[in-house]
């Protein structure tokens, strides 16, 4: 028999799922299931992973939720006698028209009904925004369910008549049986129900990990959650009470196979069954879209955005060169085909707007960075102030039309000019299409065996000595470093590390010592979402009501609406991602010029101010550079009292070279400025492109060059 889970929490049911979606995909496609639903608490974090995930493993996703509902999602007002009381409802999207929908829902549960840590949907929204959805009874948590108990099997129906009312033949009574004495009470209920209405059954096991055996690893993720030692007494309700913590009654919320619910329903075959029809009911589509380019408002007498775009281009030509050459005019004009057959004159007329803007404001904005220095037309319009053509730098680095990707301009600001932008931008494109993106932070290596050992009531010491013995080497993983064989391991840490993995090796060989025990659960919950954040930087513009593309949160520390996805995969769900950074360096700057304008009446143009300025290269030479921007660490200053640079391509090599990787030809570039050591070329071809850099491959723009001419 064919059988779907339709219940199913992923990690990104905040510290209450423990199941990774990989595992679960590869559990399902390993017992045959053709398809499973993600239902997380009252967010949609996971979703685009969830469906891409599925796809790759020729499994059909359903994307849903299990929503907190509640009597008025506005009310934010409680007390002890009058408690915000929250039901689960558990929906599916059936269709796009329902993903929309569903997606809609999520968004104005934080938007709208966000009582602390819950975001919560009310009856209003959901007769607004129903169709398209499956419904089901849910849980013991639901409004049906807990009628029952509470009121009567009477009141029960009148609340199970409104949903049928509202959903139809895509109402489902949902039957779980995890060894609770008040699921088999409603279940005989919802049997009655089912009758009287004619209204079909589906099983459904609330799985909140992958397998059984997980079942300590996720009632620990409940205590970091909860803030609570597992040695603590359980409380089966989210309330808890004094001396008592939240908990699940049991080991059995896990992803069954089809055998063990056959099993477990042995008596009510058709349960089974049934999901198979809410498998047949769901149309399968794609997240993914291409970019969504906002629309940027074209003033009257210009065909389109191209057509602006080429205006301000050779207008700003006309003011940034003296003498516009055939040269210049042609590396224009293959930029705007470029821009044009890409389809991005928006992106560039947008940036262009607000950089202007801020700019017009008094905001100080950095001259530009990243590859899209190598945009003549980005110069020309004022969104960068280097000339790519004086300093060789490459349009193809930026766009290329073989390389379908988003142009990426990265933009900072002083600190408090960049929220002055970004005030600008929310007003000029609306509230409701500009948004941040938001970070999921997850239990790195070491934070896991911290919060498995706090759980545990492991002594401090105990926890603190673990720690030290993870090696502190960024992106560390803990499961690689406890099941690869030792000598592959070997081969990405150093020696002292590798010793002290050993250590943590036979730590957890020995068994059932506390500090094994931490070992074993930290390693079943490394990589487990534990909180959200935002992005440092990172803004999204839509061309129309962001709600109408993706699901949103909110931020306690932000103003703006927040993206449910995260940066990773936002572009690829058709979202246009800016970088507005905000740069203390910046900040010094601005602050230092309005002294100069206040104390000594000069007003200085940060923008026009000399290159070969002598005394300022004595400063680099002596390396007395703090709070320069990437100038300002201790080795730089090192290698710059060795370089003693004299020219502003010294400064932009150097810049280049401090970096892992590059770093180890500093002291090759060194010799050879000052002619210790004699430059030579690998290929006397190249002497041309490197002769700058006295035959040091420095920049990214001579590597693509060279490989042109060498056969």
């Amino acid at each position: 028999m064919q059988f779907t889970h339709l219940h199913v929490h992923t990690q990104f049911s905040l510290l209450d799922g423990a199941a990774d979606i990989s595992k679960l995909m590869h559990k399902a496609k390993a017992d045959g299931m053709k398809a499973i639903a993600m239902t997380d608490h009252g967010n949609m974090f996971g979703a685009f992973k969830f469906v891409a995930e599925a796809q790759k493993n020729g499994i059909k996703p359903i994307v849903g939720c299990e929503f907190y509902m509640v009597a008025d999602r506005h009310k934010k007002q409680f007390t002890k006698e009058n408690k915000d009381q929250r039901f689960h409802q558990l929906l599916l999207a059936k269709d796009h028209e329902g993903y929309k929908n569903l997606s809609k829902l999520c968004s104005l549960g934080f938007i709208e009904g966000l009582y602390s840590k819950w975001p919560r949907i009310d009856k209003e929204l959901l007769l607004k925004y129903h169709k398209g959805l499956i419904a089901t009874t849910c849980c013991l948590g639901a409004e049906v369910p807990r009628t029952i108990l509470s009121k009567g099997e009477e009141e029960g129906e009148k609340i199970f008549k409104w949903y049928l009312d509202i959903f139809g033949e895509d109402y489902y009574i949902e039957l779980q049986r995890h060894g609770i004495d008040d699921q088999e009470k409603v279940n005989i209920v919802l049997l009655k129900f089912a009758k009287k209405y004619n209204v079909k059954i589906i099983c459904s096991n609330d799985s909140h990990y992958v397998d059984q055996e997980d079942a300590n690893a996720h009632d620990i993720l409940l205590c970091v959650n909860t803030g609570d030692l597992q040695e603590t007494p359980k409380a089966t309700d989210e309330e808890g009470g004094k001396g008592y913590r939240f908990g699940f009654p049991n080991d059995e919320f896990f992803f069954k196979t089809t055998s063990q619910m056959e099993k477990l329903f042995h008596d009510l075959p058709q349960s089974l069954d049934n999901t198979n029809e809410i498998i047949d009911k769901v149309s399968e589509f794609s997240l993914k879209r291409d970019i969504l380019v906002p629309n940027f408002p074209i003033p009257p007498g210009y065909l389109d955005g191209d057509d602006y775009l080429r205006h301000l281009t050779f207008k700003g030509a006309a003011e940034r060169y003296s003498n516009l050459s055939a040269e210049i005019e042609e590396r224009l004009n293959f930029e705007l085909h470029v821009i044009k057959t890409m389809g991005f004159p928006g992106y560039f007329l947008i940036v262009a707007d607000f950089i202007r803007e801020g700019r017009d404001m008094g905001v100080i904005i950095g001259p530009g960075r990243g590859s899209a220095a190598g945009s003549a037309v980005a110069y020309c319009i004022g969104i960068t102030n280097i000339d790519p053509i004086k300093y060789g730098l490459l349009f193809e680095r930026f766009l290329n039309p073989e390389r379908k990707s988003m142009p990426d301009i990265d933009t900072d600001f002083d600190d408090v000019g960049r929220q002055k932008v970004l005030d600008y931008v929310v007003e000029k494109y609306g509230r409701n299409q500009v948004a941040q993106i938001i970070n999921y932070g997850t239990m790195a290596a070491k934070s896991a065996i911290k919060d498995v050992a706090r759980v545990l009531n492991l002594p401090l010491a105990d926890s603190t000595s673990l720690t030290k013995l993870v090696p502190d080497k960024a992106g560390t993983n803990l499961v690689f470093l406890m099941t690869s064989p030792i000598e592959k391991v070997a081969e990405e840490i150093n020696a002292d590390d590798l010793v002290k993995v050993k250590q943590l090796r036979k730590i957890i060989s020995d068994g059932n010592t506390p500090q094994a025990k931490v070992l074993k659960e930290a390693l079943k919950l490394e990589g487990s979402v534990r909180n959200t954040g935002i992005h440092a930087s990172a803004v999204i513009i839509a061309p129309h009501d962001l709600m109408e593309y993706i699901p949103l949160t909110v931020a306690k520390d932000s103003d703006l609406l927040v993206t449910q996805f995260d940066g990773k995969i936002i572009e690829d769900a058709g979202l246009l991602k800016m970088d507005f950074l905000g740069l203390k360096t910046l900040t010094i700057i601005k602050t230092a010029l309005d002294l100069i304008e206040k104390n000594h009446q000069v007003k200085i143009d940060i923008d026009t101010v000399p290159l070969d300025d002598q005394k300022t290269y004595e400063l680099f030479q002596r390396g007395d550079t703090v709070a320069i921007f990437q100038f300002e660490s201790p080795g730089m200053q090192k290698y710059l009292k060795d370089l003693k640079p004299d020219k502003f391509e010294d400064l932009i090599a150097m810049n280049a070279l401090y970096r892992p990787g590059p770093m180890e030809h500093i002291p090759k570039f060194i010799k050879r400025k000052h002619g210790l050591e004699e430059t030579s070329y690998d290929f006397e071809v190249t002497a041309d492109l490197l002769k700058e850099t006295y035959g040091v491959t420095v920049y990214q723009e001579r590597v693509m060059l060279l490989s042109q001419p060498i056969p």
